[in-house]
């Protein structure tokens, strides 16, 4: 896998700089980030020091802190930098694929595509986000909700368009998180998926598995889960 991210700027105010020209803080803090998440996912958060990142980047120590003010900063500029590959994956998904009726099926391919491309990353992001500071940690959920809408704004265009059941709020909702958790998800379960399945069959499942939940008409639905045999409880 890649470990490096190239990705597109970012909004990374709020972590103070004594540098002025933006795009040398954004070209130095890209730097930092690409030989932090080398080291956290190797070493952990915890076991590695500002030192070692100045090092592993190329600068001095306080060259480093002229970019950063903590090692809780580079943290988390490493989950906006990941944030941002996810979305722009999906957004490229989007652009290439327009209104058509399979959209959905070429986001959920971007997507999972990303996510095992950057496994290292997501988990590294639920591993270790728990040690920001508040103001960031909300900004990465933020960032979490953010891209669980881009799958609410696909969902909802296919179904106002006609190419999927007609679906209220909540339901759109709750299909976009489905997608987004079953993505991780290849992350999560990669030490048992990784040995019986392929990245392609594994999207090719899941998408089928995706695309028929939201398809299916919520009356037939119904119907389909009244039809179930329940075992009984020898108690009736």
């Amino acid at each position: 896998m890649d470990n490096h991210l190239k990705i597109r700027p970012l909004k990374t105010d709020g972590i103070p700089t004594q540098i002025k020209d933006r795009l040398l803080v954004e070209r130095r803090r890209r730097q930092i980030v690409d030989a932090a998440v080398q080291l956290f996912v190797k070493q952990g958060f915890h076991k590695t020091t500002t030192r070692q990142i100045a090092r592993a980047a190329g600068f001095s120590i306080g060259s480093l802190y002229e970019y950063i003010a903590s090692k809780e900063d580079v943290l988390y500029l490493v989950c906006e930098f990941i944030h941002a590959e996810v979305e722009r994956g999906v957004t490229e998904a989007l652009k290439r694929t327009g209104g058509t009726h399979n959209a959905l099926a070429e986001v959920i391919r971007a997507y999972f595509l990303v996510c095992n491309r950057m496994s290292d990353f997501i988990l590294l992001i639920y591993q270790e986000t728990q040690c920001l500071p508040e103001q960031w940690k909300k900004k990465v959920l933020e960032n979490e909700l953010r891209i669980t809408g881009l799958f609410v704004e696909v969902l909802a265009r296919l179904s106002s368009e006609g190419h999927l059941p007609e679906m209220d709020d909540r339901a759109l909702e709750l299909a976009a998180h489905n997608i987004s958790v079953l993505g991780h998800m290849w992350t999560f379960r990669r030490w048992f998926f990784s040995r019986h399945y392929a990245i392609e069959d594994y999207i090719r499942l899941q998408t089928d598995f995706i695309l028929r939940t939201v398809c299916v008409k919520p009356e037939k639905a119904v119907k389909r889960a009244s039809n179930i045999e329940r075992p009984t409880s020898g108690l009736e």
